[in-house]
């Protein structure tokens, strides 16, 4: 990260800014999709965040944390973004969104079922998981960026993982029955 552009957008360069928005842009929407799994969410989440780095770019002290700062505040949007959609989900203003998978090929229906045991984890979890395991982060990182203790990311993680291979045990099961008995 080119701490220049940090320091001139920090002193109100919209342009360095913009290099900065275009440097890690493309990471933090990808980071909002993984943990929103929606595009329209992520969307929303991506560019609150990119308002509010503007907006708070002063309050940044150190130049070179500028993409975890941002992923941070990237991190609370979505949480932000999920209990708002969760009020109009409860209201009836959205309806269930998930999409019906295509059910082609074993590697889409794989596909498939991870994505919807990823959607059965609390945000809480899909965060640690993808943060660590997409984003690439060690775990004093990912604990850093949601702001807990270290322990309690490595907790996340255990038990994200466990219910990931639950769900998908569970999912294989009814298969594996129904080969048995034919």
């Amino acid at each position: 990260m080119d701490q220049t552009l940090v320091v001139r957008a920090r002193d109100g360069d919209r342009e360095a800014f913009a290099a900065l928005v275009r440097a890690v842009g493309d990471r933090l929407y990808a980071l909002a999709y993984r943990l929103l799994r929606d595009t329209d969410q992520a969307q929303d989440a991506y560019q609150e965040t990119m308002v509010t780095a503007w907006r708070q770019l002063a309050y940044l002290r150190d130049p070179e944390r500028f993409e975890a700062w941002t992923r941070r505040i990237l991190v609370r949007q979505c949480y932000a973004e999920t209990k708002r959609r969760s009020r109009l989900t409860s209201t009836g203003v959205v309806g269930d969104a998930l999409p019906a998978g295509p059910d082609e090929g074993h590697a889409i229906h794989d596909r498939d079922e991870l994505e919807r045991a990823f959607r059965d984890l609390s945000l809480d979890h899909r965060a640690v998981v993808v943060l660590h395991h997409y984003q690439g982060l060690s775990l004093v990182e990912v604990a850093e960026t949601l702001g807990i203790p270290q322990g309690t990311a490595r907790s996340r993680l255990h038990y994200a993982t466990k219910c990931l291979r639950r769900t998908l045990d569970a999912q294989d099961a009814p298969v594996i029955a129904k080969e048995g008995l034919a």
